[in-house]
Order: C-alpha cells, then sequence, then structure tokens
C-alpha cells in the first residue's frame, strides 16, 4: 500500500533550474532567497523575479512535497473563520476585502493552473441542526456584502442522510495540488529564479539581504521563536480506487471542515479530516498516518458509500494554525531581511499563493493595503 501522496505520484517534467551560483555573498548575484516550494513560496519567487529581483529558491524535498502536495485539494474562498465571525472579529470592512483577496486569487488561479483547476464550486454540508442555522446566517452576511452563495436545503442521496442541508459556494474549485505546484515553479524558472531542490537550508546558512520564509507548518524548524504563533498541524487523507458510479460533482467538508472529500474525474474518492478522533495526536509535526484516523476516515467512506472500496494511498501532512486563525505575512519584528508567509489554519492553496504574491509585492516597494491583516507584528511581545 502507497503511503505517498496520491497527487505527487503523478509524472512531472519540472525542468531543472540554471546551474547553480554558489556565491550567496551580498554582492548582488542573489537578491532573495526563498525557503519553501510549496505554493506560497513558488508564488513569491514568481512574484519577485517577474519584479526584476534575482531569487533562488530552496526546498528541502520535492516542489510541493510538503502541505501543497499533501492536502486534499481543494480551491476555496475565505479564511479558516466564517464570514459573519470574520465581520466581528476584523470589523466588516477588512473582512470583506480578505474575502475579494481571495475570490481574485481563485481566480488568478483558474488562470494559471489550466486542467489542474476545476471550476466546479464547492458544498458545506451541515452536520447538524445548529451547524446550518451558523451556515445560514454566514450565507446571510456574505450576501449584504455582495459575495455570492446559495442555501440547498434539498440533498440528493447519500447526502440526504447524513446532513441537515449546504451551502454552495460557486467560485470555489477542486485542484490538482501538486500539478498545480509544480507548473506554477515552471512559470517561476521561465522568469529567471533558481530553484534548488533537496536543498533544505537554515537562516543561518544564508547571507543575502532578503530571506522568506515560505513552510507554513514546520516555520518552527527555521524560526524556533514562532513555535508558540503558527502551531503545526497534521491532517490525514485516504484514497479509493475508482468507483463505477459519479457520486460528487465538487468538494465537499462538513462538520465545520472536520470531514472533507472530493471525488476525482476517474471515479476515486479522496477523503480527509476526522481530526477530532483524536486532537492530542494531530498536533503535530510528525508527517506520517496513524491507525486511528484512518480508520475513521474508512468509517466515513462506507457512511458515505454504503461499503468500503480497496484504498490506494493514504498520506499525512502538516499545516501551520495561528492562534486567530488568520496568516502570518510579512516583515518579522526584530528580524533584519526576514520575511514570512504561513500559518493558513487549513486553507493554503488559496490564502498561501495570495500571500506569497502579497509578501513579494512588498519586498519591491509595493506594500498593498491586503497585507495589513496578516501583519506579523501584532504577536509581538509588548
Amino acid at each position: 500500500m502507497s503511503t505517498t501522496s496520491y497527487w505527487l505520484e503523478e509524472p512531472h517534467g519540472l525542468e531543472a533550474a540554471p546551474p547553480p551560483n554558489e556565491d550567496t555573498g551580498r554582492d548582488g548575484k542573489v537578491d532573495v532567497v526563498v525557503i519553501g516550494g510549496g505554493v506560497t513560496g513558488c508564488s513569491c519567487a514568481l512574484t519577485l523575479a517577474t519584479g526584476g529581483l534575482r531569487v533562488r529558491l530552496h526546498e528541502a524535498r520535492e516542489i510541493a512535497g510538503g502541505a501543497s502536495g499533501r492536502n486534499g485539494g481543494f480551491a476555496l474562498r475565505g479564511g479558516a473563520m466564517p464570514y459573519d465571525e470574520a465581520r466581528l472579529t476584523l470589523g466588516r470592512e477588512r473582512a470583506r476585502a480578505l474575502w475579494a483577496l481571495t475570490e481574485r486569487s481563485l481566480a488568478r488561479i483558474a488562470e494559471l493552473a489550466g486542467d489542474a483547476f476545476r471550476p466546479v464550486g464547492s458544498l458545506r454540508l451541515a452536520g447538524d441542526a445548529a451547524e446550518a442555522e451558523a451556515i445560514q446566517r454566514e450565507l446571510v452576511a456574505l450576501r449584504e456584502d455582495g459575495f455570492a452563495g446559495d442555501w440547498c436545503g434539498e440533498l440528493g442521496e447519500p447526502l440526504d442522510r447524513l446532513y441537515a442541508g449546504a451551502a454552495f459556494n460557486p467560485g470555489d474549485g477542486a485542484l490538482q495540488p501538486a500539478r498545480w505546484v509544480r507548473r506554477l515553479a515552471r512559470r517561476a524558472v521561465g522568469a529567471g529564479v533558481e530553484i534548488r531542490e533537496h536543498s533544505p537550508v537554515g537562516l543561518d546558512d544564508l547571507a543575502v539581504p532578503i530571506v522568506v520564509v515560505a513552510t507554513d507548518g514546520l516555520t518552527s524548524l527555521l524560526a524556533s521563536d514562532l513555535a508558540p504563533i503558527i502551531r503545526p498541524v497534521r491532517g490525514q487523507v485516504l484514497v479509493t480506487e475508482p468507483l463505477a458510479e459519479r457520486l460528487f460533482m465538487r468538494p465537499h467538508y462538513a462538520r465545520h471542515g472536520y470531514d472533507y472529500w472530493q471525488q476525482l474525474e476517474d471515479g476515486r474518492l479522496v477523503i480527509g479530516g476526522r481530526r477530532d478522533t483524536s486532537f492530542e495526536t494531530e498536533y503535530t509535526a510528525t508527517e506520517e498516518t496513524t491507525a486511528r484516523i484512518q480508520e475513521s476516515l474508512e468509517s466515513h467512506v462506507v457512511e458515505l458509500l454504503g461499503r468500503l472500496p480497496r484504498i490506494t494511498h493514504r498520506w499525512a501532512g502538516i499545516w501551520g494554525e495561528t492562534p486567530d486563525r488568520l496568516p502570518l505575512a510579512g516583515r518579522l519584528p526584530g528580524r533584519e531581511g526576514i520575511w514570512i508567509a504561513g500559518g493558513y489554519s487549513g486553507h493554503g492553496n488559496v490564502l498561501g499563493f495570495a500571500c506569497g504574491e502579497l509578501v513579494a509585492r512588498a519586498i519591491l516597494g509595493d506594500r498593498a493595503q491586503d497585507l495589513e491583516v496578516f501583519d506579523p507584528a501584532r504577536f509581538a511581545q509588548s
């Protein structure tokens, strides 16, 4: 049985970067080093290089080898907070700006990703009556501020026997995340970025003017002072053999995001979550599957299908969670030349792309207002 991410098994042709220049001094040959070859790092590197800077990207494994190639393949607008909660927490204008940012980023992903993105919308399902009421409150707030979304009170089989309604979000979509990030990396190489895969580095190894840390849930391995702020969380996934029946046309997520799944075009069911089965073990940076979570995922498959097909893949990925469920993106206080983008709290496919671009633009001198809500200084000690 494979324990490799299904997404990462797809053959790819990421062209090698130009021959490495070993000089990482401050002589102008390298302007910025980006650490992390996921969606954030590739997005950031591409934007920096397009802006005229000389960029090197280091990835400890392969491009998309971390969370960017180990998630459920969801491309969703917004963040970890429901929109109505975000309006209360951030204020209406900042919440609206955040959701608009992610919608623009989704549009950009659709433009760049090709067949790695399917614009099919998403379905957020209510596990019980209380969650149904919460979803409908969020829909009211979204519509008040001009965002699309529809309530689906009647669901077809098998969802009707498991859930109490759902919200349809038309602008969302499904990703083959590794394919998408590898394409983004190829664009970065084409813009002049030097990519070094299988090249782990530490902050003390680099003597360049600017370093961008784009490692999300593994950020504390590079910057230990951020360990209390970006906490690693493990998400586990499994994939079934192709199913004869086509049951799910778009990404589905339920029970406040603790269950999520999508069916691929070849019929495979990709299903993840069930972290609430064992919170105490899933706050970890250990990238391994566990019997307890995997058995719970299998039970969910049976709930959805009435049977357990053959399982072909199981894997785990690590993402970063922050205390306020918002990313950190910007210059690190007290760390000369160090920038960060990470801590997406489970929403990294879209927010990671957006924050990579925003940090790059700020380095290039265009500090967009969208970046302010993610300012790492909000956690600085007073």
